[in-house]
């Protein structure tokens, strides 16, 4: 999941996260990022990674590198929303998506969320969670539909 940003959708819309922020109070770029809940694994991985190199230093001292490699992870991956499209910042990679290269979105059961392109491949965007939506929808100006927004009109008709 992400970490909302000032301009979340509580701030945005009074409160209503199913109404979703508007999409002139938006400010690009709109960066999406892991929880910072996720940062509590770093510590309890380094009192992991000590008792497994405590074991034998020789060996497995080269353990006491994985949490400073979970921190670096948790700091880079995200998925950034600009004007001209986005931008999936993964663990090795960059992938830069045009506006007019994207077809949709897929939200498999397990798994991030893809961007479907129009030639068919699909693009995983770091950090995206359904829930993400009404900012996403309104970071790209409605060029991702948001589905609460619909399904709020749908009910209000």
């Amino acid at each position: 999941m992400s970490t909302p940003s000032p301009d979340d959708a509580d701030s945005a819309t009074g409160g209503n996260p199913a109404a979703g922020p508007a999409a002139d109070d938006i400010e690009l770029p709109q960066t999406f990022r892991i929880q910072k809940l996720a940062y509590f694994a770093v510590p309890m991985m380094f009192i992991v990674t000590l008792a497994l190199a405590g074991g034998s230093l020789v060996w497995l001292g080269w353990t006491m590198i994985l949490p400073v490699i979970l921190a670096w992870w948790i700091v880079r991956i995200r998925t950034i929303v600009t004007e001209d499209g986005l931008r999936a910042v993964h663990t090795f990679g960059t992938r830069e998506i045009a506006w007019n290269e994207i077809d949709g979105l897929q939200f498999p059961r397990w798994g991030s969320v893809r961007a479907v392109l129009v030639n068919g491949t699909k693009v995983r965007l770091p950090a995206i969670t359904f829930a993400d939506l009404p900012r996403l929808s309104a970071a790209s100006r409605g060029r991702i539909p948001d589905p609460y927004a619909a399904k709020a009109a749908a009910d209000n008709a």
